[in-house]
């Protein structure tokens, strides 16, 4: 056990380097004026005050939280018949509807998100729906995977003692099927929602420029106006927000957990 525990360690400095590193620099600049050098370092709340203090950097961050929650809804909504149609499939028919799904996935994104923009430039369509349709295209295939999971992993004998004991379709799917689903609900939203809610090169594609999301200020402030100290500030405050909902989803997978047992 020793002997392997040593292969912890390459993972480790991997994450230290390209991970911790990058968010102490984020830290460190958010909490700093702009132009210190690394012996004089000032520190200031004021890229925080600034944040709160404009109207549009708040409305921005509300924009991109309602978009976010816009896609992870229709994500659950087409996702999760896709996923329980497939579960319903013999094996070989699933793993080829997987695949399916999974296809579209082995283009880089960037890619794809280029080609919907050549697809909706044929249709009048505002900016926001032209940005949801690129977020839920490219986000929908870990909803599915996620509720499939669940939906395979079933133990099948619960469903057949509700349809023994008198329990129709729709009781069954209401009572057994989806509770028991939740739990890959739950892992779809978290992995659809967090991207979602940072994404960037999305609303700078399909939006014309006309649709910027937080992810769009932080990468304006940090490529284009050189402003690494307020784009750090704009970062962090959207890493607290992901945490918080990071915890969120997982209090409540762990409350629909313990009602179970």
């Amino acid at each position: 056990m020793k002997t392997f525990s040593k292969l912890v360690w390459p993972y480790m400095a991997w994450i230290t380097v390209f991970i911790v590193a990058p968010m102490l620099l984020i830290l460190l600049y958010a909490f700093t004026k702009e132009g210190n050098s690394v012996l004089t370092l000032q520190f200031t709340l004021n890229n925080f005050t600034r944040f709160f203090s404009d109207s549009i950097f708040p409305s921005v961050m509300a924009r991109s939280l309602k978009i976010a929650l816009m896609t992870t809804l229709l994500c659950i909504l087409f996702g999760y018949p896709a996923a329980y149609c497939i579960s319903k499939l013999n094996d070989k028919q699933q793993a080829l509807a997987i695949l399916l799904v999974t296809l579209p996935m082995w283009i880089n994104m960037l890619i794809r998100t280029y080609a919907w923009r050549g697809i909706l430039s044929y249709f009048d369509f505002d900016s926001e729906i032209k940005v949801l349709i690129g977020m839920v295209y490219n986000f929908i295939p870990f909803m599915i995977l996620q509720i499939h999971t669940s939906l395979s992993k079933m133990d099948q004998s619960l469903i057949a003692a509700a349809e023994d004991l008198g329990a129709n379709k729709t009781q069954t799917f209401m009572r057994v099927i989806f509770p028991l689903s939740i739990p890959g609900v739950i892992a779809g939203i978290t992995l659809v929602f967090l991207p979602a809610v940072s994404s960037f090169f999305i609303p700078k594609l399909l939006g014309g420029g006309d649709y910027v999301l937080i992810g769009n200020l932080i990468e304006n402030y940090f490529v284009s106006t050189g402003d690494w100290n307020f784009g750090s500030a704009i970062s962090l405050i959207m890493a607290v927000l992901i945490i918080f909902s990071m915890f969120l989803t997982k209090r409540i997978d762990h409350q629909i957990g313990e009602e179970k047992e």
